[in-house]
């Protein structure tokens, strides 16, 4: 799994493998229940970080168009770190493309080329639609891979949030070529999706 980057709002941290996006846009009338479990974790983690126990779970249950994916789907757990959010990812692992040429717990720019769970992490700072003005932040980022399964675990700092965070979405992209597969959390419904429309990712 790999992280995407680009969504269609203001403000978006790309993490290891996934992307937590930021906005202090209204909320679509489906997400509104998720996204809002999210903001009250987001404010209880960055007023009370000594909450070890407070944690939310999340499943990638579809593809970026509103597909069932046909895997064991990627989980992501939120929780309270020590001076940043915590992150676990727990998934499937194809290895499928190669590794990127990057030395692992390093940033990596081009990651979302590439199936993550090798180690290496991107974080990106965006103003606009793809307008990066700080690329390859550093991060505290592991991952191991067991098997066909993988798991990373970061620490992403509250400096890289911005003031009055209340949405957010998490990907996974994995496969080469036709094979290639572009996952969401929140996936676009397929009544909003415009003909010959194609992941932007």
């Amino acid at each position: 799994m790999l992280p995407s980057l680009i969504t269609n709002c203001l403000n978006n941290r790309t993490v290891g493998m996934y992307c937590i996006q930021c906005s202090v846009e209204a909320f679509d009338n489906m997400r509104v229940a998720l996204g809002l479990q999210f903001v009250a974790l987001i404010n209880i983690l960055l007023c009370c970080e000594s909450l070890p126990r407070t944690q939310m779970e999340f499943a990638i249950q579809h593809t970026w168009d509103s597909n069932p994916v046909n895997h064991d789907p990627i989980r992501i757990v939120f929780s309270p770190g020590q001076g940043g959010l915590k992150m676990e990812v727990f998934g499937p692992f194809f290895n499928d493309p190669a590794a990127p040429k990057g030395p692992p717990s390093q940033p990596f720019p081009g990651l979302w080329d590439y199936e993550g769970g090798h180690g290496q992490h991107l974080i990106l700072l965006l103003s606009g639609v793809g307008q990066a003005f700080q690329q390859q932040l550093p991060m505290v980022f592991s991952a191991t891979i067991t098997g066909d399964r993988w798991m990373g675990e970061a620490l992403i700092p509250w400096s890289y949030f911005p003031p009055n965070v209340n949405k957010m979405n998490s990907y996974a992209i994995h496969g080469s070529g036709e094979k290639r597969t572009y996952e969401a959390l929140f996936p676009i419904p397929k009544e909003e999706i415009a003909e010959g429309q194609k992941p932007n990712l």
